[in-house]
């Protein structure tokens, strides 16, 4: 085994061991923990910023149209944006490693916490 995998295989114990040891867990997670539930994220090749459908008939960027505005200036643009989002959270299953992060939490003699800007319901969903 080549050193760094070996640093890294001592990194990856050490953390275990802390968490383990810990009286309670603080989960902070972004748009990337939702990736493997299928999820886009929101920067990424693959992320919102370019999967949204409507940009391609649109004049506007995704910034422009994830704008509040958009509700006053194209009701019926910022609607079936945000729609679309919002049906891919709802069709969304959350990957097995929400479930590992509730076992871990859980076996916690404090509580846990989630800090997350997500709001795709995946953390909810879980558990």
């Amino acid at each position: 085994m080549c050193s760094h995998n070996k640093n890294v295989d001592d990194q990856i114990k050490r953390a275990a061991h802390a968490i383990d040891k810990a009286d309670a867990v603080l989960i902070a997670a972004g748009a990337g923990i939702g990736v493997d539930s299928g999820l886009p994220d929101y920067r990424g090749t693959k992320g919102f910023w370019n999967s949204y459908q409507g940009i391609g008939k649109s004049s506007q960027s995704f910034i422009e149209l994830s704008n509040v505005g958009q509700f006053d200036d194209n009701p019926q643009l910022a609607w079936a944006f945000y729609g679309q989002q919002l049906n891919q959270y709802r069709a969304a299953v959350p990957h097995v490693g929400f479930s590992h992060l509730l076992e871990i939490s859980k076996e916690k003699t404090q509580d846990y916490f989630v800090l997350t800007s997500n709001v795709d319901g995946q953390f909810q969903k879980a558990g």
